[in-house]
């Protein structure tokens, strides 16, 4: 079974950066989605980026040219390299994993879920 453990978040000051990790263990990440999503008090959780195993990747238009996914295959990792963070951008993250290699955005076609990281952006 798929475990999934995020790491990397912390507080941060607006335009600053953070990176986060997802280490994969189990089985590797070769057939599947790994999607970060992120909520919010008070919100929905909402999908952020997701990144098949063939490189293709999605981003929310509201973190589109400040956030970037990545896939480390030796390492069974995804990263999220965040940059110019927001204080909107402040929440609790988490990375999910699914079956398939098509991509999708929605949380509930994702059935393996970490435990979240908190992100927080403040002066």
């Amino acid at each position: 079974q798929l475990q999934l453990v995020e790491s990397g978040g912390g507080l941060v000051q607006p335009g600053g950066s953070l990176r986060l990790s997802c280490a994969a263990s189990g089985l590797t990440l070769d057939s599947y989605v790994i999607g970060w999503f992120r909520q919010a008090p008070g919100k929905e959780r909402e999908g952020v980026s997701c990144m098949n195993s063939d490189g293709s990747s999605y981003y929310a238009d509201s973190v589109k040219g400040r956030f970037t996914i990545s896939r480390d295959k030796i390492k069974n990792t995804v990263y999220l390299q965040m940059n110019n963070l927001k204080p909107e951008d402040t929440a609790v993250y988490y990375c999910a994993g699914r079956a398939s290699l098509s991509i999708e955005t929605t949380a509930l076609e994702y059935a393996y879920w970490g435990q979240g990281t908190q992100v927080t952006v403040s002066p």
